[in-house]
């Protein structure tokens, strides 16, 4: 493509918010600027990390990249919001900074968007790579399945609020292009937390456009010993409060906007499951009173819920006997 058609087309903040991660980064960073797709600015956004960020950013020797760096720590949340703000582009696409990209992902993604005007969003399936990037056959197919990218219709969906919030067949974090001016990044509100990306899928559920499916695998998402769901110990059920905290805000919202009524059951089931899932951490994090208030509300307000009760009478059996069987509940 000629240097005046690469100007032609609208311009795509890719936006890689980072902590702690050169090696997987320098991956991130190398499937950006490979893609065909070249009117592109790369926002890498890192949140005091301890490694030195800017020299890797720095060794691409690509102008395209514009690199902030936090004084502090601010948060998940924080940093990735301050990368969508900084962007510039007609379309933002979000990629993490363990996850890859195939070249033609913006090529095949963008196109659709600029085609249609009453589109928000187009999507498309993903691949699952391991910590040394080998794709997971076995994984990548259970992925799809699980969130029924399988069945899934090929082009336009609208409204999408059932694809994008119960099924959760979009990939709003890792295989997703977004029409930037249509979303208030201010109005994502810090209590969002880790659920960011189901709360921008809401945002985007809600602004009258439609969602476009594109069935081909054009992005790797990476599962390893880094992300929240592996961690383990305190590290695990710190990150599992804080996930069910993150729901339980989320769900709340969902459940009283009275645009997605039709889905209120469903979403007050995910909220009450919420609550138990922050109890058992609190109870497991030895806060035992802190937690029966969430086992009691739980109860209350659903049908008998086995999990649910047999965590509450947890709370009542001595310390030694409780931590044991926890254990064994996992």
């Amino acid at each position: 493509m000629s240097l005046s058609q690469e100007c032609q087309q609208p311009l795509v903040s890719v936006i890689i918010p980072t902590y702690n991660r050169p090696d997987y980064l320098k991956q991130a960073i190398a499937s950006a600027i490979k893609q065909t797709y070249r009117n592109i600015e790369i926002i890498v956004s890192d949140n005091c990390s301890t490694e030195n960020t800017q020299a890797i950013v720095a060794s691409f020797e690509d102008l395209r990249i514009r690199f902030w760096r936090h004084e502090q720590n601010v948060g998940m949340l924080a940093n990735q919001q301050h990368a969508f703000k900084m962007a510039r582009g007609k379309y933002v696409a979000s990629l993490h900074d363990d996850d890859i990209w195939n070249e033609d992902f913006l090529a095949k993604l963008v196109p659709i968007l600029e085609a249609n005007s009453e589109l928000i969003l187009a999507f498309c399936d993903q691949y699952i790579i391991d910590a040394n990037s080998i794709i997971n056959d076995p994984g990548t197919e259970k992925n799809t399945r699980g969130y029924k990218r399988d069945k899934l219709a090929k082009g336009i969906h609208q409204p999408f609020s059932k694809i994008g919030l119960i099924d959760k067949s979009i990939p709003t974090a890792a295989s997703c292009v977004i029409r930037n001016n249509v979303i208030d990044w201010d109005s994502i509100p810090p209590e969002v937390g880790g659920m960011w990306d189901l709360y921008l899928t809401y945002l985007c559920c809600i602004s009258g456009y439609g969602a476009y499916y594109y069935p081909e695998r054009l992005t790797r998402y990476r599962a390893h010993e880094q992300t929240d769901t592996m961690l383990s110990g305190s590290r695990d059920m710190q990150a599992k409060i804080r996930k069910a905290k993150s729901e339980m805000f989320c769900y709340q919202v969902f459940m009283e906007d009275d645009r997605l009524q039709q889905f209120r059951v469903y979403f007050q089931q995910k909220w009450l499951e919420a609550n138990t899932t922050l109890g058992i951490g609190l109870l497991r994090s030895e806060q035992i009173a802190v937690a029966r208030p969430y086992f009691w509300q739980a109860l209350t307000k659903q049908k008998f819920n086995v999990r649910t009760l047999v965590a509450l009478s947890l709370s009542f059996t001595p310390h030694f006997f409780a931590n044991k069987l926890i254990e064994l509940s996992k």
